[in-house]
């Protein structure tokens, strides 16, 4: 059952939503264990949201009863500390199932991903979005939009479904964010980053308070430490602190973003938190310089063994 619900859940969103590695051992297979110390350190460090089934927890490269465990995993591990999200996704059938499979877990909520269908019509999202919201009978919904191809009058109309409380905006595009924010403003959701710490500062200069975060896996009191600067409006020190995680952002985007999940399991290696490799088609392992650089940055902030 849900620990978190209503004004607690809805406050915690403006915080940082951070997206859990999913842990392989070597034979590839799906290996709870070494997730347990990577929410430890989120929690204590003071990250307000941990979701699994994610992107960065390879979500397209797990089986449906892969993904089901994993949210059991996560719900055990995070032991309603935090609110817990499970993110949701791929056919209709399949979406809605782990949407009940969610629910049974705990989770506090759902993350409903974008589809990736070629074939994606504006009022076919909203349908896909409303039967979700009936599978999870009464569970809040958090939108997650990677691009706003399906323009603003679709958003809206997703943004309306009663159970949706929040979107996740993963597109580089703040000017039409305002705009869908504006179009909005009497449901009060939670507006949230997609884009990580680089973009939390233009995302939360027209009105999204929180923002995703992969960095959390490996070091979570940077990410709060971006947040707190930017609640307290201290714009030079957030992006100071932003300029500094940089390079490991720079690294994550190489490969036409192919390295996003592969550094932050690279780099908990090179903690000895080891969650294995990260599955195809994402890159694996990271080329010799790569990892070079990355050693160097993971050794600059103390955390390389």
């Amino acid at each position: 059952m849900a620990t978190f619900e209503g004004s607690a859940l809805r406050e915690a969103l403006n915080g940082i939503s951070g997206i859990l590695v999913t842990p392989f051992d070597a034979n590839d297979t799906v290996s709870p264990a070494p997730l347990a110390p990577v929410v430890d350190r989120a929690v204590n460090a003071g990250v307000q949201v941990l979701v699994a089934n994610g992107n960065t927890s390879e979500f397209y490269g797990l089986r449906e009863a892969e993904a089901v465990r994993m949210i059991h995993v996560a719900a055990e591990y995070v032991a309603g500390r935090v609110p817990l999200v499970g993110g949701v996704g791929r056919s209709v059938h399949e979406a809605c199932a782990l949407a009940r499979a969610s629910r049974d877990a705990g989770a506090d909520a759902l993350m409903v991903h974008q589809p990736p269908d070629p074939f994606v019509a504006p009022r076919g999202v909203v349908a896909y979005v409303q039967r979700i919201a009936e599978a999870a009978q009464g569970l809040p919904l958090v939108l997650y939009l990677r691009n706003d191809n399906i323009g603003l009058a679709a958003i809206e109309q997703l943004c309306r479904i009663p159970q949706v409380i929040g979107v996740k905006w993963a597109a580089p595009t703040p000017l039409v964010l305002a705009e869908a924010i504006r179009r909005t403003a009497d449901r009060g959701l939670a507006w949230i980053g997609g884009l990580a710490e680089v973009w939390a500062p233009p995302f939360y200069a027209v009105g999204a308070r929180g923002f995703t975060s992969g960095l959390i896996n490996v070091m979570p009191e940077r990410s709060v430490a971006i947040h707190r600067a930017l609640e307290d409006g201290d714009h030079a020190t957030a992006m100071r602190l932003i300029g500094e995680m940089l390079p490991f952002e720079e690294l994550r985007a190489q490969e036409n973003n192919g390295t996003n999940v592969t550094v932050v399991k690279a780099a908990l290696q090179l903690m000895g938190n080891d969650c294995g490799a990260a599955r195809p088609p994402s890159a694996w392992p990271l080329q010799d310089p790569q990892l070079g650089r990355l050693r160097e940055l993971m050794s600059g902030w103390g955390l390389a063994r």
